[in-house]
């Protein structure tokens, strides 16, 4: 079907404006593509890539190599969905501090370039797919997973944890590292020591990961009213609490290979989750001695951090 539209055509005669089929202004192809891209933003797709980088890994682990390509397409889907619905309730939720803070006021709802009702209904259209496609597809304790997380993440964390206790990232870990438990559920309807295991790595890596960015946005958090630890309490506390989750990622991820891992995953484990407590060391060493920091550091490479550990397990299941 054609798009008409009207445009003023001039001629020497001096006649009305002439009717143009099929032709489509382009402020409108600019406008949807804003508007798809501003849907496509309140997932936070980055969070999604991170997410997907710890289910695949997990589904090989539990398949004792690769699953087939169809059950990790609709988990992948399905995993994004849900992730994205979290992300997009999040923002609908947190749409009066976000406000707030430089590094989110530049977001959907903030900038008004999505309507609040308009991004609840999309959030919540996302998570009920979600969750119809993990139960059609995988199993029931995949499916109660992915609706847990969703649910836990915007319920009990956005809404209460977040801006209630300094506290909120432990409490809230639970989510970050549920699409471990998922991927594995996915494949063999049950959860086994090691994905236990892994859930814990990623679980306890959240701590350091998330307060070297609320380091770097601290006046944010603050001026939002948002008590997160390096908010709230002094930089002793904040530093022990760095130091002592990086460790415990380290030991979880190395508790992680005498089940059933090689020394492919082992030695990986233990070089980069060196690497990683060393990082953590050096950015507390410089806050106590009032030094100034740069807590992207140890944000960015927590993330390489988890890439590299979680493919080496990959490649464990391959081999």
């Amino acid at each position: 079907m054609s798009m008409i539209t009207e445009r003023p055509v001039s001629n020497s005669a001096g006649q009305p404006p002439v009717r143009t089929v099929g032709e489509a202004p382009a402020t409108s192809r600019r406008d949807v593509r804003a508007a798809v891209g501003a849907y496509v933003a309140l997932t936070k797709p980055r969070i999604v890539e991170l997410l997907l980088v710890t289910t695949v890994p997990a589904m090989m682990l539990a398949d004792g190599g690769m699953p087939s390509l169809w059950l990790v397409a609709v988990v992948l889907v399905g995993g994004s969905l849900a992730a994205g619905a979290a992300s997009v309730l999040n923002c609908y939720i947190d749409r009066d501090i976000d406000q707030l803070m430089r590094r989110t006021k530049r977001r959907p709802l903030p900038a008004h370039t999505v309507a609040p009702r308009n991004a609840l209904v999309f959030g919540l259209v996302l998570a009920v797919i979600s969750v119809a496609l993990m139960a059609a597809t995988t199993n029931w304790l995949a499916a109660g997973l992915t609706l847990a997380a969703i649910a836990y993440y915007d319920l009990v964390y956005t809404l209460w944890l977040k801006r209630t206790t300094a506290a909120n990232t432990f409490w809230g870990g639970a989510c970050g590292a549920a699409p471990v438990l998922i991927g594995w559920a996915a494949v063999t309807g049950s959860l086994a020591p090691a994905a236990w295991g892994l859930f814990a790595v990623v679980f306890f890596w959240q701590m350091p990961h998330f307060y070297a960015l609320a380091i770097k946005y601290k006046a944010d958090y603050a001026r939002a009213g948002i008590p997160m630890l390096p908010v709230v309490a002094s930089v002793r506390r904040v530093n022990a609490e760095i130091i002592v989750f990086s460790w415990l990622t380290l030991l979880s991820s190395l508790a992680v290979w005498p089940l059933g891992m090689s020394p492919i995953y082992g030695v990986t484990a233990l070089v980069v989750g060196g690497i990683f407590v060393v990082e953590a060391h050096k950015l507390c060493g410089r806050a106590a001695r009032g030094e100034a920091v740069k807590p992207m550091r140890l944000f960015h490479w927590s993330t390489t951090y988890l890439t590299i550990l979680f493919a080496a397990a990959a490649l464990d299941a391959l081999i």
